[in-house]
Protein backbone atom coordinates (compact mmCIF):
# COMPACT_ATOMS: atom_id res chain seq x y z
CA UNK A 1 0.00 0.00 0.00
CA UNK A 2 2.82 2.43 0.79
CA UNK A 3 5.94 0.96 -0.81
CA UNK A 4 7.70 0.91 2.56
CA UNK A 5 10.38 -1.80 2.81
CA UNK A 6 9.12 -4.66 4.98
CA UNK A 7 12.16 -6.91 4.81
CA UNK A 8 15.13 -7.81 2.64
CA UNK A 9 17.22 -10.99 2.62
CA UNK A 10 20.28 -12.16 0.70
CA UNK A 11 19.43 -15.55 -0.78
CA UNK A 12 23.08 -16.53 -1.31
CA UNK A 13 26.37 -15.10 -0.05
CA UNK A 14 28.43 -16.14 -3.09
CA UNK A 15 29.71 -12.93 -4.71
CA UNK A 16 28.67 -14.11 -8.19
CA UNK A 17 25.21 -15.39 -7.22
CA UNK A 18 22.26 -13.88 -9.10
CA UNK A 19 18.48 -14.17 -9.00
CA UNK A 20 17.23 -14.33 -12.59
CA UNK A 21 14.08 -16.44 -12.19
CA UNK A 22 10.93 -14.95 -10.71
CA UNK A 23 10.26 -16.02 -7.11
CA UNK A 24 7.10 -18.10 -6.74
CA UNK A 25 4.53 -16.97 -4.15
CA UNK A 26 1.95 -19.44 -2.81
CA UNK A 27 -1.47 -18.74 -1.30
CA UNK A 28 -0.25 -19.74 2.16
CA UNK A 29 2.33 -16.94 2.17
CA UNK A 30 5.50 -18.75 1.23
CA UNK A 31 8.00 -17.32 -1.24
CA UNK A 32 10.30 -19.73 -3.12
CA UNK A 33 13.38 -18.06 -4.62
CA UNK A 34 15.66 -19.65 -7.27
CA UNK A 35 19.39 -18.85 -7.27
CA UNK A 36 21.76 -18.93 -10.27
CA UNK A 37 25.15 -17.30 -10.87
CA UNK A 38 27.63 -15.73 -13.27
CA UNK A 39 30.52 -17.90 -12.09
CA UNK A 40 30.75 -19.61 -15.46
CA UNK A 41 32.02 -16.27 -16.78
CA UNK A 42 34.66 -15.82 -14.06
CA UNK A 43 35.71 -19.48 -14.04
CA UNK A 44 38.40 -19.31 -16.77
CA UNK A 45 40.34 -16.47 -15.08
CA UNK A 46 43.69 -18.18 -14.29
CA UNK A 47 43.89 -17.08 -10.65
CA UNK A 48 40.18 -17.58 -9.91
CA UNK A 49 39.44 -20.51 -7.60
CA UNK A 50 36.97 -22.21 -9.90
CA UNK A 51 34.35 -23.12 -8.97
CA UNK A 52 32.42 -22.83 -5.71
CA UNK A 53 28.85 -21.82 -6.61
CA UNK A 54 25.99 -24.30 -6.39
CA UNK A 55 22.43 -23.57 -7.45
CA UNK A 56 19.73 -23.50 -4.79
CA UNK A 57 16.15 -22.74 -3.84
CA UNK A 58 15.37 -20.70 -0.73
CA UNK A 59 11.96 -20.68 1.00
CA UNK A 60 10.85 -17.61 2.98
CA UNK A 61 7.87 -16.53 5.02
CA UNK A 62 6.58 -13.83 2.70
CA UNK A 63 5.27 -11.71 5.57
CA UNK A 64 8.31 -11.68 7.85
CA UNK A 65 11.19 -12.69 5.58
CA UNK A 66 12.11 -15.58 7.87
CA UNK A 67 14.07 -18.23 5.97
CA UNK A 68 12.21 -21.52 6.23
CA UNK A 69 14.69 -23.68 4.35
CA UNK A 70 17.43 -23.61 1.72
CA UNK A 71 18.31 -26.57 -0.50
CA UNK A 72 21.28 -26.79 -2.84
CA UNK A 73 21.07 -28.54 -6.18
CA UNK A 74 24.55 -30.06 -5.66
CA UNK A 75 25.89 -31.55 -2.46
CA UNK A 76 29.47 -32.06 -1.32
CA UNK A 77 31.60 -29.15 -2.55
CA UNK A 78 35.29 -29.77 -1.81
CA UNK A 79 38.81 -28.81 -3.02
CA UNK A 80 40.05 -30.93 -5.92
CA UNK A 81 43.48 -29.92 -7.32
CA UNK A 82 45.75 -26.94 -7.92
CA UNK A 83 46.85 -25.41 -11.21
CA UNK A 84 50.48 -24.76 -12.17
CA UNK A 85 49.96 -21.22 -10.82
CA UNK A 86 48.93 -22.66 -7.48
CA UNK A 87 45.25 -21.77 -7.90
CA UNK A 88 43.04 -24.04 -5.81
CA UNK A 89 40.25 -25.65 -7.82
CA UNK A 90 36.94 -26.87 -6.35
CA UNK A 91 33.98 -29.01 -7.29
CA UNK A 92 31.39 -30.14 -8.03
CA UNK A 93 29.82 -26.80 -8.89
CA UNK A 94 27.14 -25.23 -11.08
CA UNK A 95 23.57 -26.39 -11.72
CA UNK A 96 22.09 -22.94 -11.16
CA UNK A 97 18.32 -22.50 -11.13
CA UNK A 98 17.59 -19.88 -13.79
CA UNK A 99 13.80 -19.93 -13.71
CA UNK A 100 10.84 -19.83 -11.34
CA UNK A 101 10.09 -22.90 -9.21
CA UNK A 102 6.94 -24.87 -10.08
CA UNK A 103 4.58 -25.71 -7.21
CA UNK A 104 2.69 -29.03 -6.99
CA UNK A 105 0.13 -28.83 -4.17
CA UNK A 106 -1.21 -32.31 -4.93
CA UNK A 107 2.15 -33.95 -4.24
CA UNK A 108 3.44 -31.23 -1.89
CA UNK A 109 6.45 -30.89 -4.15
CA UNK A 110 8.46 -28.13 -5.79
CA UNK A 111 10.10 -28.64 -9.19
CA UNK A 112 13.05 -26.78 -10.70
CA UNK A 113 15.21 -27.21 -13.77
CA UNK A 114 18.96 -26.71 -13.55
CA UNK A 115 21.75 -25.32 -15.69
CA UNK A 116 25.05 -26.84 -16.74
CA UNK A 117 27.92 -27.83 -14.48
CA UNK A 118 30.96 -25.57 -14.06
CA UNK A 119 33.36 -28.38 -13.17
CA UNK A 120 34.13 -31.84 -14.54
CA UNK A 121 32.98 -34.48 -14.10
CA UNK A 122 29.60 -32.79 -14.42
CA UNK A 123 27.41 -33.31 -11.38
CA UNK A 124 24.40 -35.58 -11.81
CA UNK A 125 22.20 -32.63 -10.86
CA UNK A 126 23.27 -30.51 -13.84
CA UNK A 127 20.93 -30.16 -16.87
CA UNK A 128 18.24 -31.85 -14.82
CA UNK A 129 14.75 -31.54 -13.43
CA UNK A 130 14.68 -31.84 -9.63
CA UNK A 131 11.89 -32.24 -7.07
CA UNK A 132 12.00 -31.00 -3.46
CA UNK A 133 9.58 -31.41 -0.58
CA UNK A 134 7.51 -28.22 -0.42
CA UNK A 135 7.55 -27.98 3.39
CA UNK A 136 11.09 -29.06 4.26
CA UNK A 137 13.20 -28.66 1.12
CA UNK A 138 14.23 -32.32 1.24
CA UNK A 139 15.31 -33.61 -2.14
CA UNK A 140 12.76 -36.07 -3.57
CA UNK A 141 14.27 -37.00 -6.93
CA UNK A 142 16.59 -35.90 -9.74
CA UNK A 143 16.19 -36.63 -13.45
CA UNK A 144 19.26 -35.65 -15.45
CA UNK A 145 18.52 -35.18 -19.13
CA UNK A 146 22.03 -34.46 -20.41
CA UNK A 147 25.29 -35.84 -18.99
CA UNK A 148 28.81 -34.38 -19.17
CA UNK A 149 27.76 -30.77 -19.77
CA UNK A 150 30.58 -29.01 -17.89
CA UNK A 151 30.91 -25.56 -19.43
CA UNK A 152 32.63 -22.22 -18.80
CA UNK A 153 32.93 -19.25 -21.15
CA UNK A 154 36.05 -19.06 -23.34
CA UNK A 155 36.89 -22.72 -22.75
CA UNK A 156 36.47 -24.00 -26.30
CA UNK A 157 38.96 -26.81 -27.12
CA UNK A 158 40.75 -24.70 -29.77
CA UNK A 159 40.90 -21.57 -27.60
CA UNK A 160 44.44 -20.09 -27.52
CA UNK A 161 45.95 -20.01 -24.02
CA UNK A 162 43.04 -22.06 -22.70
CA UNK A 163 42.89 -21.68 -18.91
CA UNK A 164 43.83 -24.61 -16.65
CA UNK A 165 40.62 -23.88 -14.75
CA UNK A 166 38.57 -24.99 -17.77
CA UNK A 167 36.91 -28.42 -17.75
CA UNK A 168 39.10 -30.93 -19.57
CA UNK A 169 36.26 -31.49 -22.05
CA UNK A 170 33.72 -28.70 -22.52
CA UNK A 171 30.06 -29.54 -22.81
CA UNK A 172 27.64 -27.93 -25.28
CA UNK A 173 26.10 -25.52 -22.69
CA UNK A 174 22.61 -27.01 -23.00
CA UNK A 175 21.13 -25.61 -19.79
CA UNK A 176 17.53 -25.58 -18.76
CA UNK A 177 16.60 -21.91 -18.63
CA UNK A 178 12.88 -22.39 -18.11
CA UNK A 179 10.42 -23.69 -15.54
CA UNK A 180 8.85 -27.16 -15.70
CA UNK A 181 5.15 -26.92 -16.66
CA UNK A 182 2.86 -29.10 -14.55
CA UNK A 183 -0.35 -30.19 -16.25
CA UNK A 184 -3.09 -32.76 -15.58
CA UNK A 185 -3.84 -35.31 -18.31
CA UNK A 186 -7.28 -36.71 -19.23
CA UNK A 187 -6.37 -40.10 -17.71
CA UNK A 188 -5.91 -38.55 -14.27
CA UNK A 189 -2.12 -38.61 -14.36
CA UNK A 190 0.13 -35.56 -14.64
CA UNK A 191 2.95 -34.45 -16.93
CA UNK A 192 5.90 -32.10 -16.51
CA UNK A 193 6.66 -30.47 -19.86
CA UNK A 194 9.85 -28.51 -20.46
CA UNK A 195 12.10 -27.37 -23.30
CA UNK A 196 15.91 -27.45 -23.27
CA UNK A 197 18.60 -25.44 -25.03
CA UNK A 198 19.50 -28.68 -26.82
CA UNK A 199 16.36 -28.14 -28.90
CA UNK A 200 14.62 -31.12 -27.30
CA UNK A 201 11.25 -30.85 -25.56
CA UNK A 202 10.56 -33.31 -22.74
CA UNK A 203 7.52 -34.80 -21.04
CA UNK A 204 8.28 -36.26 -17.60
CA UNK A 205 6.21 -38.27 -15.11
CA UNK A 206 6.21 -36.61 -11.65
CA UNK A 207 4.89 -39.83 -10.07
CA UNK A 208 7.81 -41.90 -11.38
CA UNK A 209 10.75 -39.71 -10.31
CA UNK A 210 10.75 -37.78 -13.56
CA UNK A 211 10.74 -40.78 -15.89
CA UNK A 212 10.69 -39.72 -19.55
CA UNK A 213 7.21 -40.10 -21.06
CA UNK A 214 8.15 -38.50 -24.37
CA UNK A 215 10.78 -36.37 -26.07
CA UNK A 216 10.59 -34.38 -29.29
CA UNK A 217 13.22 -32.37 -31.14
CA UNK A 218 11.92 -28.89 -31.94
CA UNK A 219 15.19 -27.09 -32.80
CA UNK A 220 18.77 -28.00 -33.61
CA UNK A 221 20.06 -26.67 -30.30
CA UNK A 222 22.76 -24.13 -29.55
CA UNK A 223 24.30 -22.26 -26.62
CA UNK A 224 21.52 -19.67 -27.10
CA UNK A 225 18.72 -22.21 -27.65
CA UNK A 226 16.86 -24.48 -28.75
CA UNK A 227 14.36 -23.53 -26.13
CA UNK A 228 15.64 -20.77 -23.91
CA UNK A 229 13.45 -18.94 -21.40
CA UNK A 230 9.94 -20.32 -21.18
CA UNK A 231 7.35 -22.58 -22.78
CA UNK A 232 3.58 -22.75 -22.26
CA UNK A 233 0.72 -25.26 -22.22
CA UNK A 234 -3.05 -25.51 -22.12
CA UNK A 235 -5.23 -28.55 -21.41
CA UNK A 236 -4.37 -30.21 -24.74
CA UNK A 237 -1.07 -28.92 -26.13
CA UNK A 238 2.37 -27.80 -25.02
CA UNK A 239 3.94 -24.90 -26.95
CA UNK A 240 7.68 -24.48 -27.50
CA UNK A 241 9.42 -21.50 -29.10
CA UNK A 242 12.74 -22.18 -30.80
CA UNK A 243 15.70 -19.78 -30.68
CA UNK A 244 18.79 -21.12 -32.52
CA UNK A 245 19.85 -17.58 -33.43
CA UNK A 246 23.57 -18.45 -33.78
CA UNK A 247 22.68 -20.88 -36.59
CA UNK A 248 21.48 -18.09 -38.89
CA UNK A 249 18.15 -16.92 -40.37
CA UNK A 250 17.20 -20.24 -41.96
CA UNK A 251 17.31 -22.17 -38.68
CA UNK A 252 16.35 -19.45 -36.21
CA UNK A 253 12.89 -19.21 -34.72
CA UNK A 254 9.76 -21.26 -34.95
CA UNK A 255 6.88 -22.19 -32.68
CA UNK A 256 5.81 -25.80 -32.16
CA UNK A 257 2.67 -27.32 -30.65
CA UNK A 258 2.99 -30.84 -29.24
CA UNK A 259 0.36 -33.15 -27.82
CA UNK A 260 0.64 -32.86 -24.05
CA UNK A 261 0.15 -36.58 -23.44
CA UNK A 262 2.27 -37.97 -26.28
CA UNK A 263 4.70 -35.28 -27.47
CA UNK A 264 3.42 -35.77 -31.02
CA UNK A 265 3.80 -32.66 -33.17
CA UNK A 266 0.49 -31.04 -34.09
CA UNK A 267 1.94 -28.04 -35.95
CA UNK A 268 5.14 -26.04 -36.38
CA UNK A 269 5.31 -22.47 -37.70
CA UNK A 270 8.45 -20.73 -38.88
CA UNK A 271 8.54 -16.91 -38.59
CA UNK A 272 7.55 -15.26 -41.89
CA UNK A 273 10.62 -14.28 -43.94
CA UNK A 274 11.79 -10.67 -43.88
CA UNK A 275 13.67 -8.45 -46.27
CA UNK A 276 17.08 -8.12 -44.66
CA UNK A 277 17.23 -4.44 -45.45
CA UNK A 278 14.26 -3.77 -43.20
CA UNK A 279 15.65 -5.15 -39.93
CA UNK A 280 17.78 -7.95 -38.51
CA UNK A 281 16.91 -11.13 -40.40
CA UNK A 282 17.62 -13.53 -37.49
CA UNK A 283 14.27 -14.09 -35.80
CA UNK A 284 15.28 -16.16 -32.78
CA UNK A 285 12.30 -16.84 -30.52
CA UNK A 286 14.22 -17.17 -27.27
CA UNK A 287 11.90 -15.10 -25.05
CA UNK A 288 9.35 -16.86 -22.86
CA UNK A 289 5.98 -17.34 -24.53
CA UNK A 290 2.49 -16.73 -23.14
CA UNK A 291 -0.66 -18.75 -23.87
CA UNK A 292 -4.26 -17.69 -23.39
CA UNK A 293 -7.32 -19.57 -24.74
CA UNK A 294 -6.89 -19.75 -28.51
CA UNK A 295 -3.69 -17.70 -28.77
CA UNK A 296 0.04 -18.05 -28.10
CA UNK A 297 2.21 -14.89 -27.99
CA UNK A 298 5.89 -15.20 -28.96
CA UNK A 299 8.44 -12.42 -29.51
CA UNK A 300 11.68 -12.39 -31.48
CA UNK A 301 15.15 -10.99 -30.92
CA UNK A 302 14.58 -8.57 -33.80
CA UNK A 303 11.68 -7.04 -31.92
CA UNK A 304 8.57 -8.55 -33.52
CA UNK A 305 5.73 -9.77 -31.31
CA UNK A 306 3.39 -12.26 -32.95
CA UNK A 307 0.17 -13.97 -31.91
CA UNK A 308 -0.41 -17.52 -33.17
CA UNK A 309 -3.64 -19.49 -33.36
CA UNK A 310 -3.51 -22.54 -31.08
CA UNK A 311 -5.55 -24.49 -33.64
CA UNK A 312 -3.17 -24.46 -36.59
CA UNK A 313 -0.24 -22.16 -35.75
CA UNK A 314 -1.14 -19.44 -38.23
CA UNK A 315 -0.01 -15.91 -37.38
CA UNK A 316 -3.10 -13.86 -36.57
CA UNK A 317 -1.38 -10.63 -35.45
CA UNK A 318 2.10 -9.12 -35.40
CA UNK A 319 3.72 -5.87 -34.36
CA UNK A 320 7.24 -4.54 -34.82
CA UNK A 321 8.26 -3.16 -31.42
CA UNK A 322 11.73 -2.05 -32.60
CA UNK A 323 10.89 1.59 -33.27
CA UNK A 324 10.78 4.96 -31.50
CA UNK A 325 7.79 5.98 -29.39
CA UNK A 326 6.11 9.01 -27.89
CA UNK A 327 5.45 7.80 -24.34
CA UNK A 328 2.70 8.65 -21.87
CA UNK A 329 5.29 9.85 -19.33
CA UNK A 330 7.26 11.98 -21.78
CA UNK A 331 10.48 9.94 -21.67
CA UNK A 332 12.18 9.34 -25.05
CA UNK A 333 11.85 5.62 -25.74
CA UNK A 334 12.55 2.99 -28.34
CA UNK A 335 12.00 -0.71 -28.64
CA UNK A 336 14.50 -3.38 -29.57
CA UNK A 337 15.04 -7.07 -28.99
CA UNK A 338 12.40 -9.12 -27.18
CA UNK A 339 14.03 -11.65 -24.89
CA UNK A 340 13.82 -12.98 -21.34
CA UNK A 341 10.29 -12.67 -19.93
CA UNK A 342 7.21 -13.13 -22.07
CA UNK A 343 4.24 -10.80 -22.38
CA UNK A 344 1.74 -10.39 -19.54
CA UNK A 345 -1.94 -10.71 -20.49
CA UNK A 346 -4.57 -9.42 -18.06
CA UNK A 347 -7.87 -7.53 -18.20
CA UNK A 348 -8.01 -7.57 -22.00
CA UNK A 349 -4.56 -6.01 -22.38
CA UNK A 350 -1.26 -7.48 -23.59
CA UNK A 351 1.80 -5.88 -21.93
CA UNK A 352 5.14 -6.25 -23.74
CA UNK A 353 8.62 -5.08 -22.76
CA UNK A 354 10.95 -4.37 -25.68
CA UNK A 355 14.66 -3.55 -25.65
CA UNK A 356 16.64 -6.48 -24.26
CA UNK A 357 20.26 -5.48 -24.75
CA UNK A 358 22.22 -8.49 -23.55
CA UNK A 359 22.66 -10.81 -26.53
CA UNK A 360 22.45 -9.19 -29.93
CA UNK A 361 19.26 -8.96 -31.92
CA UNK A 362 17.79 -5.50 -32.37
CA UNK A 363 19.59 -4.31 -29.28
CA UNK A 364 18.74 -2.27 -26.21
CA UNK A 365 15.65 -0.18 -25.64
CA UNK A 366 13.47 1.04 -22.80
CA UNK A 367 9.80 0.72 -23.63
CA UNK A 368 6.73 -0.92 -22.08
CA UNK A 369 3.90 -1.34 -24.59
CA UNK A 370 0.22 -2.06 -23.92
CA UNK A 371 -2.07 -3.52 -26.60
CA UNK A 372 -5.87 -3.70 -26.45
CA UNK A 373 -8.14 -6.29 -28.03
CA UNK A 374 -9.25 -4.03 -30.90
Amino acid sequence: ETGALLWTKRADLHRLARITGAPTLTDDGRLYVPVASLEEVAGPIPDYECCTFRGSVVAYDATTGEQLWKSYTIEGLKPTKKTSLGTQLWGPAGAGVWSAPTIDLRRLALYVATGDAYTAPAADESDAVMAFDLDTGKRLWVKQLLENDAWLTNCEPDKPNRSETCPEKSGPDYDFGQSPILRALPNGRSILAIGQKSGVAWGLDPDKQGAVVWQHRVGKGSFLGGMEWGSAADERLAYFANADGPLGPADAGGLAALGLATGERVWFTRPPPLKCGERDCVQAQSAAITAIPGVVFSGTTNGIMRAYSTEDGRVIWEYNTAQEYTTVNGVPAKGGAINGPGPTVVGGTVFVTSGYGGLGGSGPGNVLLAFGVD
